[in-house]
C-alpha cells in the first residue's frame, strides 16, 4: 500500500527505505537507453544529410542502427529484470505495474494530485512511494509504452532478420495489427514521442515535488531512501 504521510506527523529528519538498488540501477540503465533509442531512432526515421565520399567509409548510418539495436536490447532485458523484481522486491516496487482502480481512495486521492499540481491545492500529500497521479501516468506512458516499443521494435528487427528468426517468430503477431510496415514505424515513432514527452513532464514534477512538497524525490532515486521535512519548517 501506498502510504500518505500526514503533514505535521512526520520528523522533519525522518526517512523511510523505498526503492531497492535493482529498481535504482533500473531507473537509471533505463533512462539512458531511452536517450539512446530516442537520439538514434530520430535520426534513423529522419536521417542526417550526405555527406562527402563512399558511404562505406564512413558508415553513419551503420553506427547509429547499432547503438539503436544495442539500447533495445538493454532496455528489453532491463524490462524483464524489472518485471523479475516486482515480483521478489518490496511493494513499492510492483507500484508501476498496475492501478488499485477498486479503490474509490485512489480515485479522489488522484484528482487531489491533479489539483495540486495545478496549484488549486495549498498543501500537498506526502506519500513513501509514488503519489497516485504518478503511479497513473508511470502505468500507462512506461510499462504499457515499454511493452508496445519492445512489440514494434523487435517486430520491425524481425522483418530485416527474416523468416525463421526468433525476432520474426515471436513479434510476427505484430503484422496482424499493423500490417502495413509503414504504419508500424509511424506508430513506434509515435511512442517515441510519447517517451520524450513523458521524459520532459517526469523531470519537471520531480523537481517540483522536491521543492514544494519538501520531500526528496531525485536523491530518493540515488540512496534508496526518501527523507521528509515538515512543511511548517
Amino acid at each position: 500500500m501506498n502510504l500518505d504521510v500526514k503533514p505535521g506527523t512526520i520528523d522533519p529528519s525522518s526517512s523511510v527505505y523505498v526503492y531497492e538498488l535493482p529498481v535504482r540501477l533500473w531507473h537509471w540503465i533505463n533512462a539512458l537507453s531511452i536517450v539512446v533509442l530516442a537520439i538514434t531512432g530520430y535520426f534513423i526515421g529522419k536521417p542526417l544529410p550526405s555527406v562527402s565520399g563512399e558511404a562505406s567509409d564512413h558508415f553513419i548510418m551503420g553506427y547509429i542502427r547499432f547503438a539503436h539495436f544495442t539500447a533495445a536490447y538493454i532496455f528489453a532485458i532491463g524490462f524483464l529484470g524489472r518485471l523479475y523484481w516486482a515480483v521478489v522486491g518490496n511493494h513499492h516496487a510492483r507500484q508501476i505495474l498496475y492501478l488499485p482502480f477498486w479503490r474509490k481512495d485512489y480515485w479522489s486521492e488522484l484528482f487531489f494530485e491533479f489539483r495540486w499540481y495545478f496549484f488549486l491545492e495549498k498543501e500537498p500529500k506526502k506519500y513513501v512511494g509514488h503519489n497516485p497521479l504518478a503511479q497513473f501516468f508511470m502505468f500507462f506512458c512506461i510499462t504499457l509504452m515499454t511493452l508496445f516499443m519492445i512489440s514494434t521494435g523487435f517486430a520491425l528487427y524481425g522483418e530485416g532478420m527474416g523468416i525463421g528468426s526468433w525476432q520474426a517468430t515471436l513479434f510476427g503477431w505484430v503484422y496482424d495489427i499493423f500490417p502495413n510496415t509503414q504504419d508500424l514505424h509511424t506508430w513506434h515513432r509515435v511512442g517515441m514521442w510519447v517517451f520524450v514527452i513523458f521524459v520532459i513532464v517526469h523531470v519537471y514534477a520531480a523537481i517540483r515535488e522536491d521543492i514544494m512538497s519538501r520531500q526528496s524525490l531525485i536523491s530518493t532515486m540515488i540512496s534508496g531512501d526518501r527523507m521528509f521535512k515538515d512543511n511548517r519548517d
